[in-house]
């Protein structure tokens, strides 16, 4: 066969007796096995009529503070608002956040968008997480995010996420590479085309298609300069809207991905060697910024956050900067992550001021020391933070 192993011997292992199908399987073997189920078959049952009836989808962040989990429930009409959805709960001991003696975790629904699996009326449901005496759950950095948006919402500050991921079969390695070796060495695939540039591509598009008709405020995608590498970038949001967005983003990333039977990671050094990491870069601006004269307020926020470095590397990822260390070499567009740097239109610095902000003199910055695991509260916690409420906050001692 060239595999190294005969087809009695494949039979005996994937339990099939057509030399034709187990040969199928082999070349089928990194995508999972219930994306292979008759999709006309699910569509017979999808197509039925569900009365008034409406299904909401919770979504929440476990206790990880990198995965997504979700259930759904069936209200009587559709709701019209955030207001309308209930609370609900659920068991904290199955998602790394509660004991098994005292399990039950409350669901505090935050977001509503459009469900486009289920289509309307149907709705998902973005969900803060809280423990059973009400407090936020140790991973529920929402929380203490919005506090600090409401202090700073007179500066209607804006942020853009830019979400590099990397598409990989369900054994790990990256789609679409070859089994046994590597693809050619990067250059060809950013923002390429061609089957030969670019992998994955109706796995971006339906994506891209399901943002847009959930209403997350999705900006635009591209390929990225790894192979099987791509991006997404989502903003401007306000204030709190930028980690809802971001979030839910990720969710109908995932779903995409498991109809497509493939995996999407967002660990910011899939593959060690030669090859990018993943970011979430992340673009920052207040009201100041942005009118006549902005760069001067974007100087003195670049100011304070090379002051706060070390504190800020922390944060950017889920585990207080040790996965950016993998990350942040100094090599293949990144800085390193022991030194502070800022610079016009340079991708090899913390902080890049982009080209057309330093010729206009007003606009916007760009963080690129986030992860692309990072959790956007965090991230635009600490920024909010240091650029605009400690300084604030010395004034009033």
């Amino acid at each position: 066969t060239g595999l190294g192993t005969s087809f009695s011997d494949l039979t005996r292992k994937l339990g099939t007796s057509s030399p034709e199908a187990d040969c199928k399987r082999v070349k089928m073997a990194s995508v999972s096995s219930s994306s292979l189920l008759n999709k006309a078959v699910r569509q017979q049952y999808m197509s039925l009529p569900q009365g008034q009836k409406c299904q909401v989808t919770y979504i929440w962040i476990d206790g990880t503070g990198e995965a997504l989990r979700n259930k759904t429930r069936t209200l009587d009409t559709e709701p019209k608002s955030i207001e309308e959805i209930p609370e609900w709960n659920f068991d904290g001991s199955s998602t790394y956040q509660a004991e098994g003696s005292n399990s039950d975790m409350y669901l505090i629904p935050v977001r509503m968008f459009r469900d486009p699996f289920n289509l309307d009326p149907n709705k998902l449901v973005l969900c803060e997480v809280l423990k059973y005496n009400r407090l936020p759950a140790e991973t529920n950095h929402r929380a203490s995010c919005n506090e600090v948006m409401e202090k700073v919402k007179q500066h209607h500050m804006w942020f853009g996420m830019e979400q590099e991921y990397t598409l990989l079969g369900i054994d790990g390695h990256p789609f679409s590479w070859p089994p046994n070796g590597f693809p050619a060495p990067q250059g060809p695939y950013y923002c390429g085309v061609g089957a030969n540039s670019a992998y994955g591509r109706d796995i971006v598009e339906c994506h891209y298609k399901a943002c847009l008709y959930a209403g997350v405020k999705i900006y635009g995608t591209n390929a990225e300069v790894m192979p099987s590498q791509w991006e997404f970038q989502v903003g401007p949001c306000e204030g709190i809207e930028m980690g809802d967005h971001l979030w839910v983003a990720r969710f109908l990333l995932h779903r995409v991905c498991e109809d497509f039977g493939v995996v999407a990671t967002l660990d910011p050094k899939p593959m060690k060697g030669n090859w990018n990491g993943a970011g979430c870069h992340t673009n920052v601006s207040t009201e100041e910024m942005r009118e006549e004269g902005g760069l001067q307020y974007i100087e003195k926020a670049i100011d304070k956050l090379g002051k706060k470095h070390p504190e800020h590397i922390c944060v950017y990822d889920p585990h207080g900067g040790k996965d950016n260390m993998r990350r942040l070499t100094g090599l293949h567009e990144t800085s390193s992550i022991h030194d502070f740097s800022a610079g016009v239109a340079n991708r090899g610095a913390s902080i890049r001021i982009p080209r057309q902000v330093g010729q206009e003199k007003k606009g916007y910055f760009e963080d690129r020391r986030p992860a692309a695991n990072c959790d956007p509260y965090a991230v635009t916690k600490a920024i909010a933070i240091t650029c605009l409420l400690e300084e604030e906050e010395k004034g009033a001692k």
